[in-house]
C-alpha cells in the first residue's frame, strides 16, 4: 500500500517563509506523494484567518503545483474533525495509506484519528501572527494590491454592528436625560458601539453611559427593544447598525457631558412629542424616542 505524507497546517499568510518550504520539502523528500490540507475557519476575513483557502491555495500552487491541496473545515468537537480528515484522504485518495505531519503549534493535539502523525521541528523562530501584524500596515502601489483589498471585502459576510442606547430617567419616569453632539442641533440618546471587551449588552451600556455621561449610580439596565439604525454613515452600505436600547434609573450624580457629547439636558417626558413635532430630536433616534413613549403609556 502506498504511503502518502499529509502536511495538516493553515498557512495564514502572505507569503511562504523559509519555515513553510522547510517543512513542504521535508515531506516531499520523505514520501513520493505529498498532499497539504488546510485548515479553514467558519470566520472569514480575520485578523487570524485573514485569507480563504482559495488564496492560499494559489499560493501553495505557484510553489508546488504538482502537490494537491484541500479545503478541511474546523470544528467545535475535535473527534468530528479526526473523522472528517480521515473521510477527506479516504475518500479522494482510495487505497492509500497516510502519515499527517506538521510543526510548531500543529494539529497533533487535537487528532484522534487512525493515522500516524509526526511532528517536524520548525527552523528558525518564523510566527505566522508576527508575520502578519509586521505587514498589517503596508500599503503597496499596484493594482494586485488593490484588486486584493476588493476581493477581501466583498468576500467577507456583511456586518451587523450592534450600539447600545440609554433611556435614563429621573423623578419616577417623568424626566429623560438627552444630550447633543458637536455640530448637532437635535437631541439623542447616550449610547454607542458594544466593545469585544463588555461581557454583556448590559454592561456595554453602563461602559456608555459612564463614558458619556461620567460616573453615575443607577439601577440595572432593563432591555426594552431593538432598531435597525438609520445611520447616515451606513446607508449607502451593505454593513448596519442595529441597536439594542435600555432603561435606568438615576439613584445619585449629576450628569456631565464627556467623550463625543458636547452637552447634556433633562426634559420632561411629557414634552418629548412636543419636539418629535419641532424635529428638536436626531432623526435616526425618533424611532427610539417613540418606543420609549409607547412602553411608558402602555
Amino acid at each position: 500500500m502506498k504511503v502518502s505524507g499529509v502536511i495538516i497546517a493553515r498557512f495564514q499568510t502572505p507569503y511562504l517563509h523559509e519555515g513553510h518550504h522547510h517543512l513542504i520539502q521535508s515531506v516531499q523528500a520523505l514520501h513520493h506523494r505529498t498532499i497539504i490540507i488546510l485548515g479553514t475557519s467558519a470566520v472569514k476575513c480575520s485578523k487570524r484567518n485573514p485569507f480563504d483557502f482559495y488564496t492560499r491555495e494559489r499560493m501553495l500552487k505557484a510553489a508546488y503545483p504538482a502537490i494537491p491541496v484541500l479545503p478541511l473545515s474546523d470544528c467545535a468537537s475535535d473527534k468530528v474533525w479526526s473523522a472528517k480528515l480521515d473521510d477527506i484522504l479516504e475518500t479522494t485518495f482510495p487505497g492509500e495509506s497516510f502519515v499527517l505531519y506538521g510543526s510548531r503549534d500543529c494539529f497533533s493535539d487535537f487528532y484522534s484519528g487512525k493515522w500516524k502523525t509526526d511532528i517536524l521541528p520548525p527552523v528558525g523562530s518564523f510566527n505566522a501572527t508576527e508575520v502578519r501584524e509586521h505587514h498589517s500596515d503596508e500599503v503597496l502601489d499596484s493594482k494586485d494590491f488593490r484588486m486584493g483589498i476588493n476581493y477581501a471585502c466583498y468576500s467577507r459576510y456583511n456586518t451587523v454592528y450592534p450600539t447600545v442606547d440609554i433611556a435614563l430617567f429621573s423623578n419616577d419616569n417623568t424626566r429623560l436625560l438627552l444630550g447633543k453632539k458637536p455640530n448637532e442641533d437635535t437631541w439623542r440618546l447616550p449610547g454607542g458601539f458594544a466593545d469585544t471587551t463588555d461581557n454583556s449588552y448590559e454592561e456595554a451600556a453602563q461602559r456608555e453611559l459612564s463614558e458619556e455621561c461620567g460616573e453615575l449610580t443607577t439601577t440595572a439596565m432593563k432591555y426594552m427593544g431593538s432598531r435597525k439604525m438609520d445611520d447616515w454613515r451606513y446607508r449607502g452600505e451593505s454593513d448596519k447598525i442595529m441597536t439594542l436600547l435600555f432603561t435606568t434609573q438615576l439613584v445619585a450624580g449629576e450628569p456631565v457631558a464627556k467623550d463625543d457629547l458636547a452637552q447634556l439636558g433633562w426634559f420632561e417626558v411629557a414634552a418629548l412629542p412636543a419636539m418629535l413635532e419641532a424635529q428638536q430630536i436626531n432623526e435616526v433616534h425618533i424611532p427610539l424616542i417613540q418606543m420609549i413613549l409607547n412602553h411608558l403609556n402602555n
